[in-house]
């Protein structure tokens, strides 16, 4: 079980300048554990679940971490989920606070699940992390997604990873 970090990512294998090619080992079927965890949250709007100001909205935090040296690109997660069709919430792993966003801290046990296929399938893949969260005798309370390229990205490396972390 992992404390207070996620699996290690692989930031060497990177064709596109952009986002690094996902190497989905080490994630599936991980159990991890967060004792005061600090997290940047950000929110995002949406219509009917897609985001509209999704990009600035990480523009702007991105500035801000950096700004503050609170992150190692190795260890830069964003656990995000929707909260309803009009907003969502995204949780950018740090090291430390960073001035004018809001901090909070996660605290508990989590599984991973890694899924591969379309964002339009999340809903799916959300139901299949309360199942395997049931199979275990749990309760997911939140399910997230680090979603590990963004749509260009995936496109050129013919795969879409999504990393479904369930709270338990």
């Amino acid at each position: 079980m992992h404390t207070n970090a996620f699996p290690p990512l692989n930031l060497s294998d990177n064709m596109t300048g952009c986002c690094p090619r996902f190497h989905p080992e080490g994630w599936d079927n991980q159990e991890l554990h967060f004792k005061d965890k600090t997290f940047l949250r950000a929110t995002t709007r949406s219509a009917m679940h897609i985001p509209l100001n999704m990009g600035s909205v990480f523009t702007r935090v991105q500035g801000h971490i950096e700004d503050a040296s609170a992150a190692r690109p190795e260890t830069e997660v964003v656990l995000s989920r929707d909260t309803s069709a009009w907003e969502a919430e995204h949780f950018f792993a740090v090291d430390k606070d960073v001035p004018e966003e809001e901090m909070t801290r996660l605290s508990g046990d989590f599984i991973t699940r890694v899924f591969e296929g379309p964002y339009r399938r999340a809903k799916d893949f959300e139901h299949d992390m309360r199942i395997a969260a049931k199979a275990m005798g749990k309760e997911a309370k939140r399910v997230f997604f680090f979603y590990t390229t963004c749509p260009k990205c995936a496109k050129v490396y013919g795969e879409n990873y999504m990393v479904g972390v369930a709270e338990l």
